[in-house]
């Protein structure tokens, strides 16, 4: 498939000159993009929705018409959020704004009472009596230090995070950078705001010292940083692949994305390990929190999964002029000679078919001319961050006769695929949608529900590689 693009679209770091945008105007906007460009539109919006989708968008736009900029962000986001599709997004990208201006741009984002002097004092009186989560978190030097605290509304059961040190442009002193819920000792997260922020919805996972936000990275508690962490830890995970031997019978596989940029990366790991993989007896793939990236990246990977012939599903791409301008006739020198080739040949066929859904891919059967006899089992970790690409590997995956799914339902990330970036009427805003529509959609639908894996991985299991690992000798 010819770009099936990460999941989640981080903010790009690139300023254009500061504008001012009328709120009205760039609502009706962001209208026009998606539904003349947004594949799924149509299967979004229908004859049983139509009314109500008509009756939000026009309430919306009667705020637009009264909203300032930082607002109007929020307004054209809850719009796109009717799609409930994981691929639509909207970014800020204000070229080369100063610093001053990218942080007037978000002077009235939503902020709280709250403050660090405050925060002292409610920490050190109710000393002994706090939720395991109140007090200071930091995320890496110099981007964020956070204040988690309970609401004061008697009987909350909600927390705010709210900025008491940043050198980051787009954010202040008490804006709000997270909310959490706590239910029945569980906790979940109600929002989180972005570099830009627009509210995401990453995955939450609390332990003791640390907090992971998913795409958004582990948060630790402290109120300052000590030597106990490594800063490139704090400030990013590695996506490079691993892989290492756990046991004798067991191997372990750690892909965190499918990139392109990993997949070199990826065939070195499967060359350099031949020959573990044609005597294991059974080999773990962990694509937890894979993200997505090119179907390409896991192609050498397919043999050692492969028991027999693995259907993939075709699809069609809606060739308007802004998605073969912005998705397709784009700059394409990072890839090899071959693949470039082939990206331009399909570029061409969408030229000649503008304004239609045009069949880009056909429905296809791989096959390998033989079954490779190791590994004789093989186990995918899957979870709700699994998304696009990495559901790809699992569709074809659950095809084979040696392969179990543990885990989770993944992201279901994988309908409409194929981003798209565009500007609308202000160019402070980037809006990104899907292009393609899987044809899988009429007799298997996954968008957010997700591949259902054949293991569940239950919610308290600490350690869900031992889980496998030790799940092959108990049954």
């Amino acid at each position: 498939m010819k770009r099936i693009l990460i999941l989640i679209l981080f903010l790009l770091p690139f300023f254009s000159n500061a504008q001012s945008c009328n709120c009205s105007d760039n609502f009706k906007s962001l209208i026009a993009k998606i539904k003349n460009n947004y594949v799924g539109y149509k299967d979004k919006v229908n004859a049983s929705n139509q009314q109500r989708f008509d009756v939000f968008t026009d309430s919306l736009q009667e705020i637009a018409k009264s909203s300032e900029k930082m607002k109007c962000f929020d307004i054209c986001a809850e719009w796109l959020s009717f799609f409930k599709d994981q691929h639509i997004g909207l970014s800020f990208t204000p070229g080369k704004a100063t610093k001053e201006e990218v942080n007037d741009f978000f002077s009235t984002a939503e902020k709280t009472a709250w403050n660090e002097k405050t925060l002292d004092a409610y920490l050190l009186r109710n000393k002994g009596r706090l939720d395991g989560i109140e007090g200071y978190w930091n995320y890496a030097p110099d981007t964020y230090k956070i204040g988690i605290v309970k609401d004061s509304t008697p009987d909350s059961d909600e927390f705010v995070g709210f900025i008491v040190g940043t050198n980051v442009p787009a954010w202040k002193n008490q804006q709000v950078k997270l909310r959490i819920k706590k239910i029945k000792g569980n906790y979940q997260l109600i929002y989180f705001r972005g570099i830009d922020h627009g509210k995401k919805f990453p995955w939450l996972i609390v332990a003791k010292d640390s907090l992971e936000l998913g795409y958004f990275g582990v948060w630790y508690k402290s109120k300052f940083f000590t030597n106990k962490y490594e800063p490139r830890t704090l400030v990013k995970k590695s996506l490079s692949p691993s892989f290492k031997v756990l046991d004798k019978e067991t191997d372990l596989l750690v892909i965190p994305s499918f990139a392109f940029k990993y997949k070199k990366e990826v065939d070195s790991i499967l060359k350099k390990n031949k020959g573990l993989l044609q005597t294991s007896k059974h080999l773990i793939i962990d694509i937890r929190n894979n993200s997505g990236g090119l179907t390409s990246t896991f192609e050498q990977l397919l043999p050692y999964i492969y028991t027999n012939p693995i259907y993939t599903d075709g699809g069609v791409v809606w060739a308007t002029p802004d998605n073969i301008k912005n998705g397709y006739d784009t700059d394409i020198s990072g890839f090899p000679e071959q693949t470039q080739k082939k990206f331009r040949e399909e570029t061409e066929k969408l030229k000649a078919h503008v304004g239609e859904l045009y069949p880009l891919y056909g429905a296809d059967t791989i096959e390998f001319s033989h079954v490779l006899k190791n590994p004789q089992r093989v186990s995918v970790l899957m979870n709700r961050g699994s998304a696009s690409a990495a559901e790809h590997f699992i569709l074809r995956a659950e095809q084979s006769k040696k392969v179990t799914l543990f885990g989770q339902n993944s992201a279901g990330a994988i309908d409409y695929t194929e981003v798209v970036s565009g500007k609308i009427s202000c160019s402070y805003f980037t809006v990104q949608y899907p292009a393609f529509r899987s044809d899988r959609i009429e007799k298997r639908p996954l968008n957010n529900i997700g591949i259902t894996p054949g293991i569940v991985i239950p919610d308290q299991t600490s350690d869900w590689i031992d889980f496998v690992r030790t799940y092959k000798t108990a049954n």
